[in-house]
């Protein structure tokens, strides 16, 4: 690849979009400009991950609503930075079923080190500390759907 007048492909730009996958932790990033598509993409597997589905569970009563806010409330009580979801997923604590989780309240932790993982469209996304601290409050529980922006852990 080279930036030449006749070439089309911006070489800083992709190595511009490969730096906010880094630093997001997102799997891939699509953009296009003036006709042109570029995608980049990174390979996050570390090794066969195998998770359980969980089995549907029925309609929540109209009363659980109330309860999600309230166990929300706590969380903003807790000194630190929240650590949100870059993506739509489910979220599991543990690199694979049965394995221990990767970090628990109270637990140092370094800048990028993995808290977690969001699973998206069959791809396993890690979700880093992006400083480093110590864990003060893990907001969501091994399974949970969770969406984008949301709170997910708090590290002081």
């Amino acid at each position: 690849m080279s930036d030449g007048p006749n070439d089309p492909l911006d070489t800083k730009l992709i190595r511009r979009l490969a730096a906010i996958l880094t630093d997001t932790g997102l799997s891939e990033i699509e953009v296009e400009q003036n006709g042109l598509k570029i995608r980049v993409a990174r390979n996050l597997v570390a090794g066969p991950q195998t998770y359980a589905v969980a089995a549907p569970t029925p309609a929540a009563a109209p009363a659980e609503a109330p309860a999600k806010a309230a166990e929300a409330a706590p969380a903003a009580q807790v000194a630190g930075e929240q650590v949100k979801s870059p993506m739509v997923g489910t979220v599991y604590l543990s690199p694979q079923p049965g394995a221990p989780i990767f970090v628990k309240v109270g637990d140092k932790v370094s800048a990028g080190q993995t808290l977690m993982i969001i699973e998206a469209m069959k791809t396993m996304n890690p979700i880093p500390a992006a400083k480093a601290g110590v864990v003060r409050a893990i907001l969501v529980k091994d399974g949970d759907p969770v969406e984008f922006g949301e709170p997910l852990a708090i590290v002081e």
